[in-house]
């Protein structure tokens, strides 16, 4: 029997409806984050702002300035001083932050966090900030140790019986080849080693080194010599090593102060720093004593003295800093002021306002005046409406929507309305609204429907009554 269908457009499409199957659906989508289109400052040579760089539309000033504070903290110049960053909510201010992170580059450490994440049932308030400022330092370990490297072209592990019971039998010892350019040998290893190479999932053909006075393994990638097999497994290709199969090798690895203290604080065997980062074990939150972390800085001094090892300063960003009280703002002090203090940026959207854990105390941005005193403030401007047409149509090709005619002003008008967050957000739900429609792209139609269905915040708070309540009645 032939089964007839009515086109698309003639039947409305129930909201909780199912979308068509497709091919396409049974792709894997990524998760896309808010500020994914942020590449960095986008300001030239000269410390300009380029009008529309990096993902970044406007906050010329803001930008420029910014850009200062990336010179700064790369000349070793702004350690243990603040940036505030301040604005209207949704002008700007994360974007600007993650901005400097991507100037600063992946060595750098950048530990973001929310003001209201240190009212924690688990450890104190200080004690969290104490974490965020210890995991944005940095330290650079160089170690020169003797180890055997090259490309694994042997893998044999040797069974022999149990000898705790009649039953099965165990691994006694493995063999591995391993080649260089220079030549090949082959190691017979203990059967704990083996366990780290299945544990690393080393195959024929990576490239690894294993040192020679702790067994551990570290696999550094895929020989380039099956670059051309197209393994999907393979992330990276890494050429033949050079030199002799057995040899001495400087290690580098970067970790931060806060992996040290955690190390420390539940050693799991290892006399060495990066033998203790091997071993380190994810468990539960504890905190880390004073007492501890002074050892800590006493041997990383040490390193630091005998050329073993580098400290590179990172970044600590505070969203929404007005949520600390007024004892995180004091220890915050304290932390600027000692000898191994990161770069610190704050964010917050309060004009004068109540500094929390105090009943009279009121200062600009909730900032208590002698913290405020220690910072290069920075303000983001407003959007105007052609600003939020151009940011609404990076984050329609960031997400792959497609806009129909007329769309692109009306979410323009939207954000200028309410606010370009509103604007933003109602991308994803008109972009589902149309698929249900079997359209492939959004109309102003499913913007009005979405108006329909969600407010933003200045209609929604039109509603508020005098007494308090919610009017729902009531429309601006």
């Amino acid at each position: 029997m032939k089964a007839t269908t009515t086109p698309s457009t003639s039947t409305p499409v129930a909201h909780n409806a199912l979308p068509p199957p497709s091919a396409a659906s049974t792709a894997r989508s990524s998760r896309i984050a808010p500020h994914s289109h942020i590449k960095g400052l986008g300001v030239n040579a000269e410390g300009i702002a380029v009008p529309e760089s990096a993902g970044f539309i406007g906050q010329t000033n803001a930008r420029e300035a910014c850009g200062v504070v990336v010179d700064l903290i790369k000349s070793r110049k702004f350690s243990g001083r603040a940036l505030v960053l301040v604005g209207a909510p949704g002008t700007g201010k994360t974007a600007l932050a993650l901005a400097v992170s991507h100037e600063l580059g992946v060595k750098v450490p950048f530990c973001p966090m929310v003001g209201s994440e240190v009212y924690s049932t688990e450890v104190k308030k200080t004690e969290v900030l104490a974490e965020a400022f210890r995991r944005a330092i940095g330290l650079r370990i160089k170690e020169t140790k003797e180890v055997y490297e090259g490309e694994v072209t042997e893998l044999t592990p040797t069974e022999s019986e149990n000898p705790l019971s009649g039953y099965g039998k165990t691994v006694s010892h493995v063999i591995v080849g391993l080649k260089t350019v220079k030549g090949t040998k082959q190691l017979r290893l203990d059967p704990t080693i083996y366990e780290a190479i299945l544990k690393e999932k080393i195959v024929v053909g990576d490239v690894i080194y294993v040192e020679a006075n702790t067994g551990a393994v570290k696999r550094v990638g895929r020989s380039d010599a099956y670059a051309s097999s197209y393994d999907l497994e393979s992330e990276t290709y890494v050429p033949l090593p050079k030199g002799d199969v057995h040899k001495r090798k400087e290690l580098v690895q970067d970790v931060t102060l806060g992996d040290l203290d955690a190390a420390n604080a539940r050693p799991q065997g290892g006399q060495d720093i990066m033998s203790v980062m091997g071993s380190l074990m994810k468990s539960g939150r504890t905190e880390v004593t004073d007492k501890l972390r002074r050892e800590v800085n006493k041997v990383v001094k040490g390193y630091v003295d005998q050329g073993v090892a580098e400290v590179i300063p990172g970044v600590v960003f505070i969203d929404e800093v007005h949520m600390l009280d007024v004892e995180c703002f004091t220890y915050l002090n304290s932390l600027l002021e000692s000898p191994m203090a990161p770069t610190v940026i704050l964010a917050t959207n309060r004009g004068n306002a109540l500094v929390r854990g105090t009943t009279d105390v009121v200062s600009p941005h909730g900032i208590p005046v002698d913290l405020l005193d220690r910072c290069l403030i920075v303000k983001t401007d407003g959007y105007n409406r052609e600003q939020i047409a151009k940011v609404v149509q990076i984050r329609a090709n960031v997400e792959g929507l497609k806009l129909g005619p007329g769309v692109l002003d009306r979410l323009a008008e939207e954000g200028e309305r309410g606010s370009m967050r509103y604007a933003l957000q109602l991308l994803a739900p008109a972009s589902i609204l149309a698929g249900l429609s079997g359209r492939n792209e959004i109309t102003v139609e499913d913007i009005g429907e979405m108006n329909e269905l969600f407010l933003d915040a200045k209609t929604s708070a039109s509603q508020i009554s005098a007494d308090g309540g919610f009017d729902g009645s009531r429309m601006s």
